[in-house]
């Protein structure tokens, strides 16, 4: 796999359903060092467990970007008042 750094709030693909379809936007900054390569082929595991089935791993090249991530209680809370 060739070098991919990715950054902030940068683009690096989709998904699509049969209604729309939404880009995927990067949390972090850092080099792409693996493709989970098994979505190409079957993409809704993504469905089936969003955790175990990740997209891309990341080495960070700016750990405090984590700061500003929301921790899994708060994306919960975040989602129920949407």
């Amino acid at each position: 796999m060739a070098t991919l750094v990715i950054l902030v709030s940068q683009t690096f693909g989709a998904v699509e359903s049969v209604k729309a379809a939404s880009d995927l936007i990067s949390p972090v900054s850092g080099t792409v060092v693996e493709i989970n390569e098994a979505l190409e082929d079957t993409p809704e595991l993504v469905n089936q467990d969003a955790f175990e089935n990740w997209i891309i791993k990341v080495e960070l090249s700016d750990k405090a970007e984590l700061d500003n991530l929301m921790d899994a209680e708060a994306y919960t809370k975040f989602c129920e008042n949407q």
